[in-house]
């Protein structure tokens, strides 16, 4: 069947994932953190590339939204979770058999692990097509795996592990126990002495009593008594374990391919989804973005900063949802107001819902129409770095130039708080230039900054504000709303530098 990924529409994407570094922004959006949440339990399965590759095609976005609906809350997801839990089982025991030295025994944890691959594969096709996936990757990996399961290569490995297991489970013997030596003796028949001598001591207990009987240890290591009883025991039974032999032998690559990547791959939809299901708890939205690479008009109703509100739920704080749109012409947000107001969260929430989209993820929010973008280009302040020589200023000019020169149309920039190291004077100059580059270029943006003139400088702006309680000005809302700038953000923020807001002068002047 014609099925390769349940990631990737396309046989070859994906395979030089692993080569892929951490996005630059990563930090800067909170994604990385977002992304060590999200995967944390699931280490075996070494999901991190996959959030470092966003897709490039509307169609492929499309192509894992319609799976993540199909395992969103049905009973899929929960047969996903079985399965994969039949390939642990399969792991774990090829992983003992690695540990083990025993010849035979190796070969029995092998047979086993062999044995749970084939019971979990062939119980996920029946699950599987009980549930009638809706999506074109499910409908393709439904019909892949009903394929291979009545294929003739998975119905002989089937086959013959089943009748091992039972030709295996039918070996009997007897040994007998003269001093320091052992003889294996073929199996005549001998009844059960152990029966018997409970039964014929039965009549003498009187009450509870003590349990003189000697369990066997459980762990599955074998000592050398035990290994060459074992040896003896293969003598005795020749035709079984030569066919125990050729079967390790001509199995050895018994795991298929295309269910091995599955087994992986699908493990990226359940960790976002278990993730999104302890936010949902808080009650806390998600959607499904609209996405477009030509339409750059823009809404999200209801969106957060996940990796905050991971925080903040995990705190028992609220979280506070923005909205935010771009309509016709507008491109370029400018977000202003006072410190600690919430306008690096709105610029990270920004970013987080254009890359999460971009990935074919469940995004925040109870609406959202996005762009897509070929990259994401941010500009967070850094500490100085004593290596490069240059001071705060020629840092940014440096950093931010390099922006402009990659940035295309199909780009997004986010830039937060620029130029704050120099005069108000130099900083507008410096801005404005920075801004008419990008209204040249019609890029989407995002600027959180302090100079409020720089909302009225073009149509394509759009000036946000973060607010504050109107009745206690040193009180934050964290809610960012559309509003034309009102001259008021730098002078807060002075004001707060210098300990002159009003809520500070209450505490310094005598009531």
């Amino acid at each position: 069947m014609d099925f390769n990924s349940i990631l990737f529409q396309q046989a070859d994407a994906g395979l030089r994932l692993q080569a892929l570094p951490v996005p630059d922004f990563f930090t800067d959006l909170s994604l990385d953190k977002i992304v060590a949440t999200v995967i944390a339990g699931k280490e075996a399965y070494d999901l991190a590339p996959f959030f470092r590759a966003p897709l490039d095609d509307l169609a492929a976005i499309r192509y894992r939204n319609e799976i993540m609906r199909d395992l969103d809350g049905g009973v899929l997801i929960d047969h996903v979770r079985t399965f994969a839990q039949a390939m642990r089982d399969m792991r774990e025991r090829l992983l003992q058999a690695e540990k083990l030295y025993y010849k035979y025994q190796k070969q029995w944890w092998f047979l086993d692990a062999v044995r749970a691959y084939c019971d979990g594969v062939t119980a996920f096709a029946r699950d599987v097509e009980a549930a009638q996936p809706q999506s074109a990757g499910m409908s393709a990996w439904r019909n892949y795996l009903a394929s291979y399961v009545q294929g003739p290569v998975f119905r002989s490995l089937q086959q013959q592990t089943a009748a091992l297991m039972i030709d295996l489970a039918a070996v009997r013997y007897c040994m007998h126990i003269h001093g320091d030596t052992i003889e294996v003796l073929p199996y005549a028949e001998e009844p059960d002495y152990s029966a018997i001598v409970e039964q014929t001591f039965e009549k003498f207990k009187l009450g509870a009593v003590k349990d003189y009987r000697v369990k066997f240890p459980a762990w599955p290591d074998m000592n050398h008594v035990e290994a060459q009883v074992l040896d003896l025991v293969a003598q005795r039974n020749p035709e079984v374990f030569a066919r125990l032999d050729a079967y390790c032998e001509s199995n050895k690559g018994y795991l298929d391919a295309v269910v091995a990547r599955f087994d992986r791959e699908v493990q990226f939809y359940v960790a976002w989804l278990e993730h999104l299901a302890r936010l949902r708890g808080a009650g806390l939205k998600f959607c499904y973005a609209e996405m477009s690479d030509t339409d750059k008009s823009l809404r999200s109703d209801e969106g957060f900063d996940m990796a905050l509100a991971y925080k903040l739920v995990q705190d028992g704080t609220p979280v506070v949802c923005n909205d935010f749109h771009l309509e016709g012409m507008e491109r370029i947000f400018i977000v202003s107001g006072p410190n600690n107001g919430g306008k690096t969260t709105f610029s990270r929430t920004f970013g987080q819902l254009h890359y999460l989209a971009s990935l074919g993820c469940m995004v925040a929010g109870s609406r959202a129409r996005l762009f897509l973008p070929d990259r994401i280009y941010t500009h967070y302040e850094r500490e100085e770095n004593i290596k490069n020589l240059r001071g705060k200023l020629q840092d940014d000019l440096v950093r931010i130039h390099g922006i402009l020169q990659k940035a295309t149309p199909r780009s997004i920039v986010i830039m937060n708080e620029i130029f704050t190291s120099t005069t108000t004077q130099d900083a507008l100059a410096l801005s404005r230039s920075v801004l008419e580059h990008l209204i040249e270029q019609d890029i989407i943006a995002v600027c959180v900054t302090f100079l409020d003139e720089l909302g009225a400088l073009s149509d394509t702006i759009v000036s946000m504000s973060s607010t504050i309680v109107p009745d206690n000005p040193a009180q934050r809302t964290y809610k960012v709303v559309r509003k034309q700038p009102d001259g008021l953000a730098y002078a807060l923020s002075i004001a707060e530098k210098y300990r002159l807001t009003y809520a500070l002068l209450k505490e310094r002047l005598p009531s």
